[in-house]
């Protein structure tokens, strides 16, 4: 494989056999010590070594591209728009499922109610996840279908929104959505596998190598093995296992999963302290700004945090905690640091969104990884600062702070709640600017990355944070040739361009398993 390297003016090559890189050197060289090597010829692009998204949903996203896509929807009417249009199509009494409503884009920004989806659909269960999948919306029919009333309380962890009569409105935050969810009729796993199937195939489309996927349960770990085996499965897979109190007896007894076809790991678990900022369920220190009488949600307490934390380090599996507000970070760093954190076991907080002044250098001497999104920030940055004030927000998707804090940073999507494409989070670290350039300067540009240091997010530091680094996250010989190929020179490109980079090859294990040709 020839073409140009990350050094300007200079024509490289890299020699792979048997999936790993064997050299790295100057292409005449390569192709004298190889003359029958099969060659591609790659010249005029950047080869990188192969991204990964450190936190991504597979099946999340599978189900996503099988479902109503509500991402980008300015109004609720339109929202009900695209679901009326897909009710227009279903079966009889069929469940409409759809995800990506937001209601921060809509004019007054409130909360939809159930009242309108209901005079538009009323035949149909309809269940429609927000955009951060930490809120859903359901019509009457759905609320019927799951035995839901006035009378049912709220769950721990979780908040039914109610009209002034004490009467469900339709939106369920955090665990409430588990009401809702047992009643949707489960997929058949051949369905399952297809929405796995299509969804690793829409990655690897971006350009990605690898995924960390934060809380696959065993079907869709069936799923990836399945695919594997049937050499279907074009990415690498880290997974997370769920919180569910069967599967982590289960798989601490069993032990870690590495390497499974050389695409499956498995070897930490994923767990939840509070819930998303956007729905006001990020547990805070002190209240909302723009809601004086919350604080957030509480989806999981210290105890129970330790508890897992103390058990997966006895069982040889990483933590990785969802944690958005400043109170559910402190919570995690509690947690972690009772169950007795050491560098090597490499814990992770995953969000890593508000963080009070002092935890930064907690996390730091604990060596814990902050698993951050930079486009988060770029999508949240036009109502965030109203949740938590001026001053808070300084601490908040501050990536800046945190590199210099020392504190190791993998970086990553959260998809489907933003776009796969990792160019999208690249740019959005380099810029803190939405698409089309605003604000001017970046929102609060002192947090700003590096392009280097963006794509070591995406490279060595998401290896490092999977315990790959050996194998994975840098070019050089005796790693696996795992590249991201992009079209010219995306070094030299002006940073409000990073966003239109072209995938031309992803390539696994020296395997092409995406050519945009």
């Amino acid at each position: 494989m020839s073409g140009s390297d990350q050094a300007p003016h200079a024509n490289y090559a890299i020699d792979v056999t048997d999936g790993r890189v064997v050299a790295v050197g100057p292409a005449d060289q390569i192709r004298r010590e190889h003359p029958s090597a099969r060659v591609i010829d790659v010249t005029g692009t950047t080869i990188l070594p192969g991204l990964t998204d450190a936190h991504g949903h597979l099946y999340g996203l599978g189900l996503s591209l099988d479902t109503v896509d509500l991402v980008g929807a300015s109004t609720y009417d339109e929202v009900i728009a695209r679901v009326k249009e897909r009710a227009s199509r279903a079966q009889p009494n069929e469940w409409i499922l759809g995800r990506g409503w937001d209601q921060n884009r809509w004019p007054g920004k409130q909360f939809p109610t159930a009242g309108p989806l209901d005079a538009a659909i009323s035949d149909h269960p309809v269940w429609l996840r927000r955009i951060d999948g930490h809120a859903g919306l359901a019509n009457s029919a759905a609320m019927r279908a799951a035995g839901v009333t006035a009378a049912t309380p709220d769950p721990s962890g979780g908040r039914i929104l109610r009209d002034a009569s004490g009467n469900p409105s339709g939106v369920f935050i955090d665990e409430a959505q588990e009401l809702i969810d047992r009643a949707v009729p489960a997929p058949s796993f051949a369905l399952r596998k297809a929405r796995v199937l299509a969804a690793a195939q829409k990655i690897a489309e971006n350009g990605l190598t690898e995924i960390h996927d934060p809380g696959a349960d065993d079907e869709t770990i069936h799923a990836v093995q399945e695919l594997i085996d049937e050499k279907k499965f074009p990415i690498r897979d880290y997974t997370m296992v769920s919180d569910n109190a069967r599967a982590l007896d289960e798989w601490f007894a069993r032990g870690k999963l590495i390497g499974y076809g050389s695409r499956l790991t498995v070897r930490s678990v994923k767990l939840y302290a509070d819930g998303a900022l956007g729905s006001r369920g990020a547990l805070l220190l002190a209240p909302y700004s723009d809601d004086p009488g919350n604080s957030g949600l509480v989806v999981s307490t210290v105890q129970h945090m330790t508890e897992v934390a103390r058990r997966a380090r006895a069982a040889g599996f990483q933590v990785n905690t969802h944690a958005i507000g400043d109170r559910g970070v402190r919570n995690v760093i509690d947690s972690y640091e009772a169950a007795g954190v050491m560098p090597q076991d490499r814990f992770r907080i995953e969000h890593f969104q508000v963080v009070a002044p002092s935890d930064f250098a907690r996390v730091a001497r604990d060596a814990i990884i902050a698993s951050m999104q930079p486009t988060h920030a770029t999508s949240d940055m036009y109502w965030a600062e109203d949740r938590v004030g001026p001053e808070r927000i300084k601490g908040a998707y501050a990536w800046r702070t945190a590199l210099n804090s020392g504190i190791r940073l993998a970086l990553d999507s959260d998809f489907p709640v933003e776009f796969v494409n990792p160019f999208f989070g690249i740019y959005a670290a380099v810029t803190r600017q939405d698409q089309k350039g605003w604000p001017s300067g970046g929102w609060y540009p002192d947090q700003k990355l590096t392009l280097a240091e963006a794509i070591r997010g995406f490279t060595k530091d998401a290896a490092y944070a999977a315990f790959e680094e050996e194998s994975r996250g840098t070019i050089e010989p005796g790693k696996l040739a795992d590249f991201t190929i992009v079209e010219g020179d995306l070094y030299s490109v002006p940073q409000s361009e990073l966003f239109k980079a072209k995938v031309r090859y992803t390539v696994v294990g020296g395997e092409i398993v995406y050519s945009s040709r």
